[in-house]
């Protein structure tokens, strides 16, 4: 296994992965399938409170410990 630098935040490595793997998903014509499947879901009631559901948590901000971070 080779070692790998810690690149810390704003990793241009992990940046270069996702451009490349989110560049190759726009060229398989696998976007309109996907984009039909996600507005299927929204039609769906159930689905579509779910979904908004999942959405509402994830714009809520983190719960507080009270406690100072450890560094």
């Amino acid at each position: 296994m080779a070692t790998q630098k810690n690149e810390g935040e704003g990793s241009r490595t992990a940046a270069k992965q996702y451009n490349d793997a989110t560049t190759r998903f726009a060229k398989s014509g696998k976007v309109a399938p996907a984009a039909a499947a996600a507005k299927k879901s929204l039609s769906s009631k159930s689905e579509a409170a779910d979904l908004a559901r999942a959405e509402a948590a994830g714009r809520r901000p983190a719960k507080s410990t009270g406690k100072p971070a450890k560094r």
